[in-house]
């Protein structure tokens, strides 16, 4: 798995940004942003900044969880795929959609 600042460097790449672009949607000067993404060792407030202008939350995950999440993450979309999908179906009841 990639590390965090690859992961940030490739949401950035994948959503068409430069490193110039993220002074105005992390409010980061453009030096303190290039040096966080080449040198690391961010501050927990300049990571929350940086997923905020990338438009990304920062959250734990537990180890034991790890794989499902990264499964949900690389799902193509199509149906069949989704286990999810249907998760509540059922958790009220047999109630109709009219009700």
């Amino acid at each position: 798995m990639p590390s965090l600042l690859e992961q940030i460097k490739a949401r950035r790449l994948a959503l068409g940004l430069r490193q110039s672009d993220m002074q105005e949607r992390t409010a980061m000067l453009r030096q303190q942003y290039q040096r966080l993404e080449s040198q690391g060792n961010p501050r927990l407030s300049s990571l929350e900044q940086v997923a905020t202008g990338l438009n990304a939350d920062l959250m734990l995950i537990p180890r034991e969880k790890k794989y499902a999440v990264l499964a949900l993450l690389q799902d193509d979309g199509s149906p069949e795929k989704q286990p999810y999908e249907d998760i509540w179906q059922g958790i009220l009841g047999d109630l109709d959609d009219d009700d």
